[in-house]
Parts: structure tokens; C-alpha cells; sequence
């Protein structure tokens, strides 16, 4: 890797880090289904501007049925549980939680068998466990009578993340990635469209929330996404992949620094257990 790739996972872990700092901002003004629809709508159309300015069709009449579905599924719905989560939860926890998103993917995987648990990944698999367990414990955290669903709704998040890449090798028909960035998001859009009249906003958005959701947007979903597929084309979607233990690094730098958040010593004890266990779990 040169210099710039590592320039780009940093900066992209970054981003991503940022990403629950704005949930956590957003989220408690404008709902669990506003804040998910802004996002993806205006990070979608960035996108699909930025592909058609670079000339590149993302396909979206030949591969919608894929986009609707994976967008849906992949998209749509762990967001919701995301913005619920960072209503009553740190966002520096729920980046740590984040990283288990591949420990899910390999459940996932093992169980359609598109991959093999091995001895060590089944070690990273148990270390994992053992850091969410800590995690779920909300000793030294604000008492939040929903902080146990807040953490189940993460968790629920990550396996839908986990369960994509089974979708994508089955669904995906062929479709680009760089279109699946943009198509997805736009899908995801579509299919909240039908809740938003039913959990309106809890307040009238503050300027404050309104650049946190357009931060949200343009960089979590619009540039994040540019630099993940740099990232992929320069050095391979392995070493992108370290991303991931970026990633709560900077949700808690960021939590730390704009939001006054400090964890307990069990929350990031946990956080070490996930990490050890997704580097086993992400090892080729």
C-alpha cells in the first residue's frame, strides 16, 4: 500500500467513526425513520450525480429488483435500528459495536456454506461474544431505560450487514458495485418512503441537526463510499476490509471530543474482545 491508500483508510475510518457522532446528534430530534431517509436519499442522489458526471451507468432500470432488495435489507433496515440506537445509547459504543459486523458475516456465511469456520475462526467468532456480553452491561453508562434494545437494535444492525454478502453473491445479477452504492441507497429511500407519515419527527430540526444529517449524507454515504471503492480498485477488497478496525478508534476519538461520552473500562475491554475477534474472523 502507498502512502495515499493509507491516506484514504484513514480518512474513510474517519468518516465512517464520524457517522454515529451525526446519528447521535440527529437521531433524537428527527426519529428513527426521518433521520435513515434523509441519509440515504440525499447520499443516493450525490452519488448517482457524481457517477453520471464521471460517465459511469449504475444500471439503475436493468438491476432495480437487486437494488430494491439488497437496499432493503442491507440498507433500509439497519439504519432504522442504528438511528433508534443512538437515541439511547453512546455513539463511541455503538461504533465498537459496529465492528462485529463481520463476525456476523461469517455466521452467515458458514451457514449457507459459502465459507468454512475454521479453528480460529471460531475463536474469533467466541471472542466476539464475549466482548458483546460486557458491552450489554450498562454498569458506568447514563442509566437509559432503553439501552438494552439500544444495543440489540446495533447488534440486529450488524447481523443485516453480515447476511449482504450472502445477498450480493445470489442477488446482485451482475450489478456493478459502484452502481450498488448509489442504487442501493436509492432503494433504500423507496422503501422507507411508507413509514415516514406514521413516525414523524419528534422536533423541529435545529440547524445543528440539519448539517449533522447533510454530514451524514454527503460524506458518511456520498465520499465515504467514493474512497471505499478507491480503496478496493488500488489495494483490494481484503486490505479494505481493515477498515474495520478503524473504525471504533475514531467513533470513540469522536465521541470523546465532541460529545463528552467516556466509556467504562467494561465497554472497552469489550471492544478489544470484538476487535481481537474480527481480526481473527477476517484473516484469509
Amino acid at each position: 500500500m502507498r502512502a495515499a491508500d493509507y491516506g484514504r483508510l484513514v480518512a474513510l475510518a474517519a468518516i465512517w467513526g464520524a457517522a454515529f457522532i451525526f446519528m447521535r446528534v440527529a437521531a433524537p430530534v428527527l426519529g428513527a425513520v426521518w433521520t435513515p431517509e434523509l441519509r440515504v436519499l440525499i447520499g443516493g442522489l450525490a452519488l448517482l450525480a457524481w457517477l453520471r458526471i464521471t460517465g459511469f451507468d449504475p444500471g439503475l432500470r436493468v438491476h432495480w429488483r437487486s437494488y430494491l432488495l439488497i437496499g432493503g435489507i442491507g440498507i433500509a433496515a439497519p439504519f432504522v435500528l442504528y438511528s433508534f440506537a443512538a437515541m439511547h445509547a453512546p455513539a463511541s459504543l455503538l461504533a465498537i459495536v459496529n465492528a462485529t459486523a463481520p463476525i456476523f458475516g461469517l455466521t452467515w456465511n458458514a451457514s449457507f456454506r459459502d465459507e468454512r469456520v475454521t479453528a480460529r475462526k471460531a475463536t474469533g467468532l467466541a471472542l466476539g461474544i464475549a466482548g458483546v456480553t460486557l458491552i450489554a452491561r450498562p454498569s458506568g453508562i447514563a442509566q437509559d431505560p432503553m439501552f438494552g434494545w439500544a444495543v440489540a437494535a446495533a447488534l440486529g444492525a450488524c447481523c443485516l450487514y453480515g447476511v449482504v454478502g450472502v445477498l450480493v453473491k445470489r442477488f446482485s445479477g451482475g450489478a456493478p458495485p459502484r452502481g450498488m452504492a448509489a442504487g442501493n441507497q436509492l432503494a433504500a429511500a423507496v422503501v422507507l418512503i411508507p413509514l415516514l407519515p406514521f413516525v414523524p419527527p419528534l422536533a423541529a430540526p435545529s440547524a445543528l441537526v440539519i448539517a449533522n444529517v447533510l454530514a451524514l449524507a454527503l460524506l458518511a454515504s456520498g465520499v465515504a463510499f467514493v474512497l471505499y471503492f478507491r480503496l478496493i480498485a488500488d489495494v483490494g477488497a481484503t486490505r479494505a476490509l481493515t477498515v474495520t478496525y478503524l473504525i471504533p478508534l475514531f467513533g470513540i476519538l469522536w465521541g470523546w471530543l465532541f460529545l463528552g461520552e467516556a466509556l467504562p473500562a467494561a465497554a472497552l475491554a469489550g471492544g478489544a474482545l470484538i476487535l481481537a475477534g474480527t481480526v481473527l474472523v477476517t484473516r484469509s
